[in-house]
């Protein structure tokens, strides 16, 4: 147990649907934590705004609670440290103003200028064969087609909005621009500019900004911020900030990491192929890897790892929990509201109307893709819905089928995660607010075939590794300690009664995507243009 005076750190995790606070010790206990709703705009043709500002008035809210509840003495916070929700862009001007909202990672509205610039005279994938080539050869993958990486949003800006390009002084991620507002230094680290495709990241101990992928991608190397190696220590928080938070100036700013790395060190799964899986509002199935690799084919590769001079397997599905908050809306739609996105008590009911109904849903199938695919498949113009409804189908029935849906979507992903490492992955540390449902994990086990171990407190775990790499920054920790400071709560094996028949309805699923791709296609293609 953490003692009176035990150095902590104050670890920000910024979702899309709220901010997450925790006060953790050194050691990984966790003190306290808060939570924040922030509002998320969904504009026509594939629009995704936040505020920042609501970002960080946020975070100073959720402190203070914090704090005036005596979760931890200032004197005792010895870093701060964000872990943000990740490919998204915040235009400043030169005094780190936002110039507009913050574009986030699901808007897609850049993707007919990224596909300017990737095709070429002879192509792979929509990709010009030179161009992936050294796309590949120097970063470990290549731009998004669908337009939801920062390169895409940049693009969108330079051409639709050029006034705000032309204004802009740096193009920030979410959590680089929270480090301005910590530290009052314009920077991004080795990991969280990856998905900008303008570093040579083939050597992790210095990363640098690469003059031919400048080039092909025509963003300007102005408007990119300093390059700081993962686990930097950016300097103590600036007085303002200090002030604004209650914190003490000897506090000092780590560089950060975004959502999905900085959840891999917080499953404890560090070491190399350990995987977790995280079921959030999207989803991931990732391991640090000691090679650089690319699946272009399968929207997956290797990237700088939240920790120094290692590599971690990236991919992402788009819809996961948020898939459940979609149903929960429809369900409980009145007058125009819609209850609070964190209604537990909502979701305790869908869970325990979900038991009542066998595994498969009574051959109910839910198609998960409400938002398009990164991977395995990019396809933003795909759709979700319910298949095989008849007039027997319960309110248990929609939501066991979209938990099963989202599961087999997973399943859909590790297979080619499988290949990728090339060995069989036995047991799985599942993360983010789905690993807190018992039944959930369950079928995740059940549809993957593994042992899956419920991490504790799964929902701070992006809390927990953004703590952890503040840890390590300052002297506190070391990696090959972090396996150990993660509790598992709960492991679930496989039920054997049900490997037929989750088999037999996941080759449905995926015959559900083949057929349909085209039909999703032109339904899709003028409203998304």
């Amino acid at each position: 147990m953490p003692t009176v005076g035990s150095p902590s750190i104050l670890s920000i995790d910024l979702g899309t649907s709220a901010v997450k606070l925790a006060l953790i010790t050194t050691r990984g206990a966790i003190l306290g934590s808060e939570v924040e709703p922030i509002p998320l705009s969904l504009l026509p043709e594939g629009g995704a705004e936040q505020e920042p500002e609501h970002w960080w008035s946020a975070i100073v809210r959720a402190t203070r609670r914090m704090l005036e509840r005596g979760v931890a003495a200032p004197a005792d916070i010895i870093g701060v440290n964000v872990g943000s929700q990740w490919s998204g862009t915040v235009a400043v001007d030169e005094q780190g103003k936002p110039l507009r909202p913050a574009i986030l990672w699901m808007d897609s509205r850049g993707a007919s200028h990224v596909r300017r610039i990737t095709q070429g005279l002879v192509s792979i994938e929509g990709y010009g064969l030179g161009k992936l080539y050294t796309w590949v050869k120097l970063t470990g993958g290549a731009p998004s087609s669908s337009g939801k990486d920062p390169l895409g949003h940049i693009l969108y800006l330079q051409h639709e909005h050029p006034e705000v390009y032309r204004r802009t002084y740096k193009f920030l991620e979410p959590k680089d621009w929270l480090n301005l507002r910590l530290s009052g230094r314009f920077t991004a680290s080795y990991d969280s500019i990856a998905l900008h495709w303008v570093t040579d990241n083939r050597n992790l101990s210095r990363l640098t900004y690469d003059d031919r992928l400048l080039k092909m991608t025509g963003l300007h190397r102005e408007k990119l911020p300093e390059l700081v190696p993962a686990a930097s220590v950016l300097g103590p928080l600036s007085s303002e900030a200090a002030q604004a938070l209650g914190l003490g100036e000897h506090t000092q700013v780590v560089s950060g990491t975004p959502d999905i790395l900085a959840a891999a060190v917080g499953s404890g799964a560090v070491r190399d192929f350990e995987p977790h899986l995280c079921v959030g509002t999207s989803s991931w199935l990732s391991c640090h890897v000691p090679f650089k690799k690319a699946d272009l084919l399968h929207q997956m590769g290797t990237l700088p790892s939240a920790l120094p001079g290692r590599y971690l397997l990236v991919n992402e599905q788009e819809s996961a929990g948020i898939c459940l908050v979609s149903l929960k809306n429809l369900l409980y739609e009145e007058s125009g509201s819609t209850p609070p996105m964190d209604s537990q008590e909502i979701y305790a009911a869908f869970e325990r109307a979900a038991e009542r109904v066998p595994a498969g849903s009574d051959r109910l199938l839910f198609l998960p893709w409400l938002n398009g695919e990164r991977s395995p498949v990019e396809d933003r113009l795909v759709r979700g819905g319910f298949i095989n409804q008849s007039l027997q189908t319960t309110r248990g029935h929609l939501v066991r089928a979209v938990m099963e849906g989202v599961a087999y979507n997973s399943r859909w992903l590790f297979t080619y995660v499988e290949q990728f490492v090339d060995r069989k992955l036995e047991s799985i540390r599942m993360i983010g607010g789905g690993a807190r449902s018992k039944l959930w994990c369950q079928i995740y086990a059940d549809v993957l075939g593994r042992r899956i171990q419920q991490v504790a407190e799964p929902v701070l775990a992006n809390a927990r590794g953004a703590a952890f790499q503040a840890a390590l920054a300052l002297g506190h920790l070391t990696v090959d300690e972090i396996p150990e400071l993660v509790p598992v709560a709960r492991t679930f094996e496989p039920d054997t009664k049900n490997q037929g028949l989750y088999d037999s309805l996941f080759r449905e699923f995926l015959t559900l995507y083949k057929t349909n791709k085209s039909l999703f296609a032109r339904l899709n293609r003028a409203r998304s243009a």
